[in-house]
């Protein structure tokens, strides 16, 4: 369990000024977990908006490796916890940031969904979710839990189970 006087030390701070902007270590491990998990979703956001769907399909799904792979010690934190245990076990402060934390990529989800059905691909809500979230996220889970980062070879798995579920190629 990090302190916040050894988290002090390492930024080289005094412990005050943390307390200052973070009442608590829960409250600044929250705040982290929060800020890392927002920009961990930036990548993906983005990748949903490509014009092409397909492109638009595997690059979110890839984001996720390769952000875990370039940002693992952010991306093991995020393997720390969920969302709604930090909900149910944090500060309250931080309750309504973390009740909305995931709505931008939802409704990007749901936007995309809509956008693969006019384009005739799979657009069962259910079948995003698992090639855009749930593949990706089990991919990297055994290696960040090692603390190393996903091998390459993961890439091209995600890739092949993206397509399959969602363009059926």
């Amino acid at each position: 369990r990090t302190s916040i006087g050894s988290i002090a030390a390492h930024l080289e701070a005094p412990s005050g000024s943390i307390y200052y902007r973070f009442a608590s270590r829960d409250l600044l491990m929250a705040s982290l977990w929060i800020r890392t998990a927002r920009r961990s979703q930036q990548g993906a956001l983005e990748a949903m908006a490509h014009p092409d769907v397909e492109r638009a399909a595997v690059g979110a799904a890839l984001h996720v490796v390769r952000w875990s792979r370039s940002h693992l010690t952010e991306a093991r934190i995020l393997m720390l916890y969920r969302r709604e245990q930090l909900a149910a076990e944090w500060p309250g402060e931080l309750g309504d940031e973390l009740a909305t934390l995931n709505r931008p990529l939802e409704e990007a989800r749901h936007t995309f969904t809509r956008r693969l059905a006019a384009a005739g691909a799979s657009a069962n809500p259910t079948d995003v979710a698992f090639a855009l979230v749930d593949v990706p996220f089990a991919a990297v889970r055994r290696s960040l839990v090692a603390g190393t980062a996903p091998p390459r070879r993961v890439d091209e798995l995600v890739r092949l189970t993206c397509r399959t579920v969602l363009f059926g190629t």
